[in-house]
């Protein structure tokens, strides 16, 4: 089975069937190497039959800070991802290192999507900016995980004015029980650069719901990070 590469293309986030999600950073330090290592993934993907071992797609986002590259895929199984481990990384992974030599990989963590928020109907915009919010926990917990997230969730049904420029998020909570990931999708860079310099607190109303959420027990860290979409890779139709 071929492999195809699609630049500026993101994956389907409401695909059936995936039971894992891998998402890491690698450090990259410019902007140049953020684009060789693109050029460089797209080739070692493109030139290699799809690895047919569960793996659903995969997906690499640059980083607006003109350092990080985000992999995000969706896999069938914790046992696809492994069964890929051994068989498929390492050369791909050593014909990147070959082309862009010096990759920092940081902060691989396994997750599974726990709730989504869906875009507004009849809203036809799509996403052109990612914006990756991730929250760490003193401990594992994951019913502290999910209350978090449902928090959240209450914190968004009830505020009354969402940023415009956002469109959607996917929750994702951590196999491990310690962090949560918040897949946010928005209109356009700019456009989440200007929520968060609105008057108040950042993104969201200054409710009691958004309030509960921001001062949440347990919560020990985390950081927030604007990506644009740089390639995604699925089986050949």
């Amino acid at each position: 089975m071929t492999t195809d590469v699609k630049f500026d293309a993101l994956p389907d986030l409401r695909r059936p069937g995936v039971g894992v999600v891998k998402s890491s950073v690698w450090r990259m330090g410019t902007p140049e190497r953020q684009r060789a290592a693109v050029a460089a993934i797209a080739e070692a993907w493109g030139s290699r039959d799809w690895p047919d071992v569960g793996l659903l797609s995969y997906s690499v986002y640059t980083g607006t800070d003109g350092d990080g590259l985000l992999h995000y895929s969706q896999w069938e199984s914790e046992a696809a991802y492994q069964d890929f481990f051994r068989r498929f990384r390492d050369g791909r992974n050593a014909e990147i290192d070959a082309a862009v030599p010096g990759i920092e990989r940081v902060g691989l963590h396994s997750y599974e999507l726990y709730r989504s928020s869906d875009p507004r109907p009849g809203d036809p915009r799509t996403p052109g900016c990612v914006v990756i919010v991730d929250v760490e926990f003193e401990g594992p917990d994951p019913d502290r995980q999910r209350a978090w997230v449902d928090g959240v969730f209450e914190a968004l049904d009830s505020d009354p004015a969402l940023p415009s420029g956002w469109l959607a998020a996917q929750f994702h909570t951590s196999l491990d029980g310690t962090r949560v990931l918040n897949y946010a999708e928005w209109e356009s860079e700019r456009a989440h650069v200007e929520a968060l310099a609105a008057p108040g607190a950042g993104i969201g109303s200054k409710t009691p719901q958004w309030a509960r959420v921001r001062d949440f027990p347990g919560v020990t860290g985390g950081g927030v990070t604007r990506y644009l979409p740089a390639l995604t890779v699925t089986p050949a139709a």
